[in-house]
């Protein structure tokens, strides 16, 4: 039954995919301001979802605290390495993209990557317990949404055509489902020490939060504009922490 959820998350999480066509029915100017808002939120929700989640669900294990937040550590630095050596970039827009098709490409390779590891956590989510499971999969949701709204655009204004940026895109979302199951079998390998790939995912979060989604909203100069983001950033810890309380 485990393998069936970690299997429906992880589609979802792949057909996330086309929720970049909406980007062909928004004008250029509606569509930022809707990024930034769901940037706001999905910074919020990622580091509610690392702090109110997986990080006190994996205090409560067995395992030295210590080691826990080594965990966390590595998850931080294995994608700040990614994002800085193999040049891996979350973009929420298209300004100052460079219009070649191997940049295209080099998108929907790195987006693979993320994706795998985002069906190899989600996996051990769910084989932990099905709550941490929901939360996980919800987390990687808020954040995938303004991240594949960004990365259609990139891809279109990288050369492709519509119909092949959403297709490629959806098989590089589909990788998250090889990452789930392959995770489901890994997972029963390593016992419980599958308790540490939660503070490895908390690290993940914390970084693109920090990293890629915060400085996209900080510095806005429009009082107001700031406002707003900040409040749907506060509404984005708000809902992790509701989330909490619902399934406990």
């Amino acid at each position: 039954m485990t393998l069936i959820y970690i299997i429906g998350a992880t589609l979802i999480i792949s057909a996330i995919s086309f929720v970049g066509a909406l980007a062909l029915f928004l004008n250029d100017k509606l569509l930022k301001k809707t990024l930034l808002v769901l940037v706001a939120l999905s910074a919020g929700g990622l580091l509610g979802g690392a702090f109110l989640h997986l990080l006190p669900e994996a205090l409560e294990s067995e395992f030295d605290s210590l080691n826990i937040f080594l965990a966390v550590i590595l998850g931080f630095l294995m994608f700040f390495i990614l994002e800085q050596f193999i040049n891996w970039h979350h973009h929420h827009n298209c300004e100052g993209c460079k219009k070649t098709a191997p940049f295209s490409y080099l998108i929907l390779i790195s987006d693979g990557v993320h994706n795998f590891i985002d069906g190899f956590v989600i996996a051990a989510s769910y084989i932990i317990a099905f709550p941490v499971g929901i939360v996980t999969t919800l987390v990687v949701i808020m954040h995938e949404i303004p991240q594949e709204i960004g990365d259609f655009g990139v891809l279109i204004y990288g050369g492709m055509s519509k119909k092949k940026a959403l297709l490629l895109n959806f098989i590089s979302g589909l990788v998250a489902v090889l990452g789930g199951v392959i995770g489901f079998f890994l997972s029963s390998r390593m016992g419980g020490a599958v308790v540490y790939l939660l503070p490895f995912a908390a690290g993940n979060f914390i970084y693109i939060a920090s990293s890629d989604l915060i400085p996209e909203i900080k510095h806005e100069e429009n009082k107001k504009k700031a406002l707003i983001y900040f409040v749907f950033f506060i509404v984005g810890i708000t809902l992790m922490l509701v989330l909490k309380f619902f399934l406990e």
